[in-house]
């Protein structure tokens, strides 16, 4: 917790309007953000746990467990879903194993689902790590899925 410390001492205590930039910068040195990290965060602002809680599960930026090694986020907003991405989910949990929300116990792969990748115009939108693959077909989900199984098994 010496990290978290550090991390809360460069922010004004008991300054609400620090929690996000705290909360931003908890899960970039901790990789995600525990029950004991949101606590701490609470305690230095001054605010009870289940409103720090609350304002980490309404942004879906934030994670509580650990990301793997290949991270796939799909998306499901309204042009994704039109363009099949309902479908492209299915197949990504059945073919790899995992399902949506979930990272595998052998931390090699992690799959979210997220509201909006910000391509709506390149529907249906996969990124796997920092990488975006936009205008997803059928052939380009079978290529990505190898591409995946091969770094992970």
């Amino acid at each position: 917790m010496e990290n978290a410390d550090k991390i809360l001492a460069a922010y004004s205590p008991n300054r609400k309007e620090g929690l996000i930039p705290i909360l931003q910068d908890l899960q970039e040195e901790f990789g995600f953000l525990t029950d004991d990290l949101l606590d701490a965060a609470g305690r230095y602002l001054n605010l009870p746990s289940n409103k720090v809680y609350g304002v980490a599960t309404f942004y879906d930026q934030f994670r509580f467990q650990p990301r793997g090694h290949v991270h796939i986020r799909i998306c499901r907003g309204t042009s994704c879903h039109l363009y099949g991405s309902h479908t492209y989910l299915d197949e990504l949990e059945n073919q790899l194993s995992i399902k949506a929300g979930s990272t595998r116990k052998d931390r090699r792969v992690s799959l979210e689902v997220t509201t909006c990748l910000g391509a709506c115009e390149s529907a249906p939108v996969i990124r796997v790590n920092d990488a975006s693959h936009r205008n997803v077909t059928p052939a380009d989900l079978d290529r990505i899925i190898r591409s995946v199984k091969e770094k992970t098994e």
